[in-house]
């Protein structure tokens, strides 16, 4: 290991941060794992906080319970109104950072939300540095709540096509449980999991209990449950190799997925 890092500080001080023998010799640094028994859940915002109180208490409850046995990292999506001022903004050929923004605010009203309705059982949402944080309220109460959104803002990389964020909460859930190197992520939806049309519109759709990302985009599948950008970064991952979509909208699918059941669809890196 002693040679190794020489030969990686060497490296660093005469090359680019681009060249190719700097990043092979960077890449036999095996990452460190923050949070390794941690799980990541992603509450979706229009899937399930935008249904009202309907969706959202049982899901409370089951999350009170559920952390007695399980650490929970909470993410929380933006929806509906994100949606809202995503049209007004666009109509005012405004950028995708200045989109980002505006999305990340609502994802964190949510997590405001989800953190009120919570609170009394020591569950509180934290926000920017606050994040810091999030190792002191795992050990204390098992679960900290907070905005899916990633903190791009006006640094967001504009997608191929339009304004609209490409990173938004999909992905920003999903980097958050790579980098801390959680054991699990699951998405919690207002579907079984991925079909092969939309459910909603499709009487066809054909339910998909598993599937790789390379698979997802050779069927054309790849914008579809989850933000496109989201299944690149599960490629490129190191830690979190698989995501789990269950509907939380049932209750008892999320336990049971994080009892490791296989419920819902489980898309894998490769």
């Amino acid at each position: 290991m002693a040679n190794t890092t020489e030969e990686l500080e060497s490296l660093l001080m005469q090359r680019s941060l681009t060249d190719a023998q700097l990043l092979d010799a960077a890449e036999t640094a095996s990452d460190f794992r923050i949070l390794p028994d941690a799980t990541l859940l992603k509450i979706g915002g229009q899937s399930i906080i935008d249904r009202g109180r309907a969706a959202v208490y049982p899901l409370v409850d089951e999350i009170v319970a559920a952390r007695k046995a399980h650490k929970l990292l909470i993410g929380t999506g933006a929806g509906t109104r994100a949606r809202h001022l995503y049209s007004i903004a666009a109509g005012l050929n405004l950028p995708a950072g200045v989109l980002s923004q505006l999305g990340a605010s609502v994802a964190n009203q949510n997590a405001v939300i989800l953190g009120q309705l919570l609170a009394k059982h020591g569950i509180c949402a934290v926000d920017g540095a606050g994040l810091s944080a999030v190792p002191l309220f795992l050990a204390e109460v098992n679960a900290v709540i907070f905005s899916g959104m990633p903190p791009y803002g006006l640094w967001m990389r504009p997608a191929a096509k339009g304004v609209i964020p490409p990173y938004r909460t999909d992905a920003g859930c999903f980097l958050l449980a790579e980098q801390f190197g959680c054991k699990a992520m699951i998405f919690v939806k207002d579907e079984d999991g991925l079909f092969t049309a939309n459910p909603k519109t499709s009487k066809d759709a054909t339910f998909i209990p598993k599937i790789s990302v390379d698979e997802m985009k050779a069927r054309g599948l790849h914008d579809s449950i989850l933000e496109f950008p989201m299944l690149d970064l599960l490629q490129s991952a190191r830690h979190v190799r698989q995501v789990q979509i269950v509907n939380g909208l049932v209750p008892g699918n999320l336990t049971r997925a994080l009892a490791g059941e296989h419920v819902g669809t489980i898309i894998t890196a490769s």
